[in-house]
């Protein structure tokens, strides 16, 4: 019998759900792997949970930045073939753990009923600790208590069902980005232009980067050098947590 330890994921899933704290987080760590989903015809919903208005790095009215941000990855999604792009409306650094979010995030997980869910880790990563921001491990953390046991028990949240019809939903796996035990990489070699165009939706985010695609290859590179890729290849690594 295989062990949880050794089953590798899905060949592919009809449904996927990106939950990420901000406008932008997607884009930087999955971008291309969702090219090659959308590709695969697998649909791709994402759910942010901020508008992202605490950050940009000029002079913009903060009332102006979140409906900004929005249609950036707006934008940024359509790049990569997603279409369906969600917001909860959330505080830009001030997530915390609470219930109301793990229902909120457990809603769209019923109403999308997607067999993979990306997200990112809720652990620290002490050698990059720019991808530990406090949002994304509370998204990260918030998101796997929707997957278990939140969005799969019919007794949880049971306003889900009785108010808006919500059946519970069992999701097969968890995909984790900026994960410090990430074990599976995606090739996105030959993608890569579509995950740039992606990033480069973001203005108010990137346009003050001088070498964003030299940055981010770089980036890849390393990745798929340390996770077994042929030499050059460039990859978006992952922990992948089998949840079902």
């Amino acid at each position: 019998m295989t062990s949880p330890q050794t089953r590798r994921p899905a060949e592919h899933v009809e449904r996927a759900l990106c939950v990420l704290a901000h406008p932008d987080d997607i884009d930087f760590g999955s971008a291309g792997t969702v090219a090659t989903w959308t590709a695969a015809g697998t649909e791709v919903t994402y759910l942010i949970v901020t508008d992202g208005d605490a950050g940009g790095f000029d002079d913009t009215p903060r009332d102006q930045m979140g409906p900004l941000r929005r249609a950036e990855q707006e934008a940024a999604a359509k790049a990569v073939g997603v279409t369906d792009v969600r917001f909860l409306g959330h505080p830009d650094g001030r997530l915390e753990l609470t219930l109301d979010l793990r229902r909120d995030i457990s809603r769209v997980i019923r109403q999308v009923r997607p067999q993979r869910v990306l997200t990112s880790s809720p652990e620290r990563m002490w050698d990059r600790i720019g991808a530990s921001h406090p949002d994304h491990m509370t998204v990260g953390e918030s998101t796997l208590r929707a997957v278990y046991p939140d969005a799969r028990n019919p007794f949880a949240f049971p306003e889900l069902l009785a108010d808006e019809g919500l059946e519970a939903w069992t999701v097969s796996e968890v995909w984790l980005t900026t994960s410090p035990r990430a074990d599976h990489v995606v090739d996105v070699t030959d993608v890569v232009e579509l995950k740039f165009a992606a990033l480069k939706s973001h203005v108010s985010q990137v346009s003050h980067i001088d070498d964003l695609e030299g940055f981010v290859t770089d980036w890849m590179r390393q990745n798929g050098r340390r996770l077994g890729l042929p030499q050059g290849r460039l990859g978006e690594s992952f922990q992948v947590v089998h949840t079902a």
